[in-house]
């Protein structure tokens, strides 16, 4: 999938948990969702594109991806 695709859809997943009055809200909002609906293919590229730099991602999404990269992406 072409990277700036999913890091522009990471990102309307973020502004719409911004609206979360709580940060840690948002950020497990934006975690739940990318677990959920997002295969674990999907979520391996956005976490690949995380660790090149992250350019063009919304600071939601980066923090969602640091503080819960383990639960991204099944073992094996």
């Amino acid at each position: 999938m072409d990277g700036k695709k999913l890091v522009r859809m990471a990102n309307d997943i973020a502004a719409f948990f911004r609206a979360e009055p709580v940060r840690a809200d948002a950020i497990a909002g934006v975690v739940g969702h990318l677990r959920k609906f997002w295969d674990p293919r999907m979520r391996r590229e956005l976490l690949a594109l995380h660790d090149a730099g992250g350019e063009g991602m919304d600071e939601l999404v980066k923090e969602a991806l640091q503080s819960h990269r383990d639960g991204f992406v099944p073992a094996g």
